[in-house]
């Protein structure tokens, strides 16, 4: 058993069968919110603190994995890599996991989601995986500037650097200046320039698309979490009840949008090859080019902040609907 907080909300079940394993609780309050709300039990476990006994087999029947890779900048490295083993052992216990081991190295590896990309037959920016930062530097001859550099283990654009000039590049190296984060592998990749400024997100739920929005974001921010934007286009101001408490306006602008039948299939298509049940997957329509570029594949979502606002319709409640249904308490799975 992992060490955490039980939720139990008045129900007579005498052990949650819901386990959520999580790391940023600021993001998780909707959704705490409503399982609380419906006296749905379940237990918390926070990756940061999780112990466990190894000689012991996992106990519950749904282990939920909400772990959010960017643990890493909040001291958290050893939760990231640590979840790895919580989930192998819950699917060697034959516990049903949303978003287990599969989705979880995907989520963790920029590198491993290009390759997904490929297998299913999408488009992608060019890149170079490297682990060295001379090797970067030559990696990066074969690719067109402007370049970026990021870590293999991202979220929240952490580590992002653009590089106008493969000088600029080379002189970081040698400096010791150019850095991977956690683990220190990497990527080199060519910088692309959003058409009319936005990245589209198409999140999905049980695998199936759930919405798409836009996100418009101030030139040079790549933190283009959806749940840090505080407005619409049109100007309104958004509840940011998904953001951390403290979390800064980064100016980002978001929107809905209806995916394209095409889109539909792509994302569809690409969260089942990462085994990703609930998630987001990021593209953009280069502006030089024209063509759609898949650039990030998520097994963590947040949500959009304010859904209702954004969406017209609360996206936590729809998720909530399909975890009565994988405990049995319904027999009607998520509506669309």
């Amino acid at each position: 058993m992992v060490q955490s907080t039980s939720h139990v909300g008045g129900s007579a079940w005498s052990e949650p069968p819901l386990q959520i394993l999580y790391e940023h609780p600021d993001w998780f309050r909707p959704l705490f919110a409503e399982l609380d709300r419906r006296g749905i039990p379940y237990r918390r476990i926070d990756a940061h603190t999780a112990t466990w006994d190894p000689a012991r087999a996992p106990s519950g029947s749904i282990l939920f994995n909400r772990m959010s890779p960017s643990a890493w900048l909040r001291s958290g490295g050893a939760a990231v890599l640590a979840t790895a083993d919580i989930l192998a052992r819950a699917e060697a216990a034959d516990l049903r996991v949303i978003n287990g081991s599969r989705a979880w190295a995907t989520e963790i590896s920029k590198s491993l989601q290009l390759d997904l990309l490929r297998r299913a037959g999408v488009c992608a920016p060019a890149s170079r995986a490297v682990h060295d930062n001379r090797a970067a530097v030559e990696a990066a001859r074969a690719l067109s500037f402007p370049v970026v550099t990021k870590p293999n283990v991202g979220g929240s654009g952490a580590g992002v650097v653009l590089w106008e000039t493969h000088a600029a590049l080379e002189e970081a190296a040698s400096a010791g200046t150019l850095s991977f984060g956690l683990t220190g592998v990497g990527l080199v990749q060519e910088a692309f320039r959003p058409e009319d400024g936005a990245i589209q997100r198409v999140e999905v739920l049980d695998g199936k698309v759930l919405y798409g929005i836009r996100v418009f974001s101030p030139e040079g921010e790549f933190n283009l979490c959806p749940a840090d934007a505080c407005r619409t286009t049109a100007g309104v101001e958004l509840s940011r009840g998904a953001c951390a408490v403290d979390g800064a306006d980064q100016g980002l602008r978001v929107e809905a949008f209806e995916p394209a039948a095409d889109i539909v299939e792509e994302v569809e298509r690409i969260t089942a090859l990462a085994g990703i049940e609930i998630g987001g997957v990021e593209y953009v329509v280069d502006a030089s080019s024209g063509e759609r570029l898949y650039y990030d594949v998520n097994a963590l979502s947040n949500f959009v902040a304010d859904g209702p606002a954004v969406l017209g319709f609360d996206p936590f409640s729809r998720l909530v609907d399909w975890l009565e249904f994988e405990l049995g308490v319904t027999s009607v799975g998520v509506a669309r």
